[in-house]
């Protein structure tokens, strides 16, 4: 600024009588110069200014209850809604129910929700673009819903059917009705049975539904979704829909509320997906959505968070690369969605190299006893990962390695093994094919990709195996965050420096070494009768101790630089991570053993088992 200021007073001195010819050009092109600069500064400002103005807009107008049930519009910078005429119902029934892998949302107890604001922090690039079918038309493209769906919940409107559950909707179409794009509410009753309540109502198999009343609403790309909010809202007998879009504009649609929502609500999702009848949204490469809902619900505390499968609607993007995070301002729930894949689950913790583990909160410590090892069980035991831990030696006695991993889901057992056909369902080999994922009685889904196996539940519990040849790194998801759990990737009582033994004693980092490889190590050894793992080979389970602490500094000078030099070339820049990936390298004698860390996010706190910071 200090040089455009200068330049702008030569400006206003220059004199084109001058008669010193090259003095004038000099003195012209540093004019010229000069009001671009100062131009630039005067456009951006007001442009920042117009922008928060606008965002703060949407959140206020949103806020601003209509005045009767019906259809409203406002326009920016107006506060105050303008009665519309209504469109019919859209004649169409989105898809109830769903997998698990791309919802997620606040739960909040014992409150419950009366509003809820869908918003996207960021989407990049700025030029996304997304193709999906409308109903099965392959020539429509850019077709998409934005939904915000709440948890089945019981309702008086099942009068008494057993089994019967209640299911709302509150959507943006841009297909779905008869003057697209559009607002409304969608009304199910799950498994209420035939016949429906009365004529209202649609019957769908065992199920029953109907929309509310539609009102218009501007079209929006998949690039203008950072500047878009959806709101639903249950008060005082009525059930509202809000969308506020880029063009400044906001859209409402407000009826009776059908299902008693208000005193039920405790689970939101928010998702852009396929615009009806189980579609799917595709995202081009490399997209990332960066979501936030935000509930209000009389309180300020953080929302539990809470995998959803509510929905058959789908898009081609995956959580990740972070597990979504709470914010007691708001309070809010804020995820990532992305074309690059990540963690399906509300918490991630991981089992990776030689053998390295990151918790669910995020601590990062070396575990290299060698045996069968409990990685999580949660307090019902109905979801349990066990890890077998093999010792490198003779040349690497003191780090271990996985060699296999199994999971108990309900009753169902899955193993991933180091064998040829990787796979066994209760005790018995299975094939996957690729990109095919197979859904079993159980409920439990499974999948590959490659050489990598994903296995979750109903719930959205989930292991994910990637099979490197000689060693499995592992990822572990829980459906619910915080989660009453235990297990070596488990922190008692959220405290990141801590780690606890199976009947609680605590270590707290840096961990005693004897503490670590002797009673902590032993309490989490799976129980011969209690293991998972023997589908993947029944031997006598090595197990075994480190005699002493073994980090990257320990190895060999030349392996070390060797090492070093092969996970900075890929890109392993922070710290830990890097010691943590040249020791794998080295002891696992493969490049391709740094490709884990490569995007890997800051550990929480780092955890040493000799007494030394790392």
């Amino acid at each position: 600024m200090g040089e455009a200021h200068e330049i702008f007073s030569l400006n206003c001195c220059c004199d084109p009588r001058d008669p010193a010819a090259g003095v004038l050009v000099l003195v012209r092109r540093r004019c010229r110069i000069g009001k671009t600069v100062r131009g630039s500064v005067r456009d951006v400002a007001p442009r920042v200014e117009r922008r928060k103005a606008r965002k703060e807009w949407q959140t206020e107008i949103a806020k601003v209850p209509v005045p009767k049930k019906g259809c409203f519009t406002a326009a920016y910078p107006d506060k105050q809604w303008k009665e519309i005429p209504c469109g019919p119902p859209s004649k169409y029934p989105n898809t109830v129910g769903g997998s698990i892998g791309n919802d997620v949302g606040p739960q909040v107890t014992p409150a419950l929700i009366s509003q809820a604001v869908g918003s996207f922090d960021s989407v990049t690039p700025t030029t996304i673009t997304e193709t999906g079918l409308w109903n099965g038309n392959p020539i429509s493209a850019n077709a998409f819903t934005i939904q915000m769906n709440t948890q089945f919940f019981s309702t008086s409107v099942c009068g008494g059917h057993s089994g019967c559950q209640g299911w709302q909707q509150f959507i943006y179409s841009q297909n779905q009705c008869s003057v697209p794009p559009c607002v409304f509410m969608e009304y199910w009753l799950i498994n209420y049975g035939s016949p429906c309540p009365s004529a209202t109502w649609t019957q769908s198999g065992s199920s029953c539904w109907f929309n509310s009343a539609s009102t218009t609403a501007p079209a929006v790309t998949a690039a203008q979704l950072q500047n878009t909010t959806l709101t639903a809202i249950t008060q005082g007998g009525t059930d509202t829909v809000v969308l506020t879009s880029p063009g400044g504009t906001a859209n409402a649609a407000a009826a009776d509320s059908v299902l008693n929502l208000a005193s039920a609500w405790t689970t939101v999702d928010f998702i852009v997906c396929g615009d009806c009848c189980s579609s799917q949204a595709n995202f081009s490469a490399g997209t990332t959505l960066d979501q936030r809902i935000t509930v209000t619900d009389g309180s300020q505390k953080k929302p539990v968070c809470s995998t959803q499968a509510s929905t058959g609607e789908t898009n081609n993007l995956s959580f990740g690369p972070t597990v979504p995070a709470a914010s007691g301002a708001g309070p809010a729930l804020v995820y990532s969605e992305s074309s690059s894949g990540g963690s399906a689950a509300c918490a991630a913790a991981t089992s990776v190299g030689d053998t390295h583990l990151t918790t669910f909160g995020g601590t990062l410590y070396d575990f290299q006893a060698s045996g069968d090892f409990v990685l999580v069980e949660t307090a019902d035991s109905d979801f349990v990962v066990q890890a077998r831990q093999q010792s490198g030696a003779p040349t690497w006695p003191n780090a271990t390695v996985n060699k296999a991993v199994a999971t108990r889901m309900g009753k169902t057992r899955v193993a991933v093994c180091l064998k040829e056909m990787p796979l066994i369902v209760d005790g018995r080999p299975r094939a996957v094919d690729e990109g095919k994922p197979v859904a079993l009685p159980s409920g439990v889904h499974l999948s590959r990709e490659g050489n990598v196996y994903s296995i979750w539940d109903r719930s959205g519990n989930s292991m994910r195996a990637e099979l490197n040849g000689t060693y499995i790194n592992v990822t572990v998801g829980l459906s619910h965050s915080p989660e009453e759990a235990h297990g070596v990737l488990l922190n008692p009582n959220g405290n990141i420096n801590q780690i606890a033994a199976r009947e609680g004693a605590v270590l707290t980092a840096p961990f005693p070494f004897a503490d670590l490889y002797h009673h902590y190590a032993d309490s989490w050894t799976v129980p011969p009768k209690q293991s998972l793992l023997d589908a993947c080979g029944a031997r006598k389970i090595e197990q075994g101790l480190p005699e002493k602490p073994f980090f990257a500094k320990d190895l060999p000078r030349k392996d070390y630089q060797t090492a070093r030099r092969v996970c900075e070339q890929a890109g392993v820049k922070i710290k830990p991570l890097l010691d943590a990936c040249t020791l794998d390298v080295t002891v696992i004698g493969s490049k391709s053993a740094a490709k884990v860390y490569v995007g890997t996010p800051k550990p929480a706190a780092v955890a040493d088992a000799d007494g030394t910071g790392r």
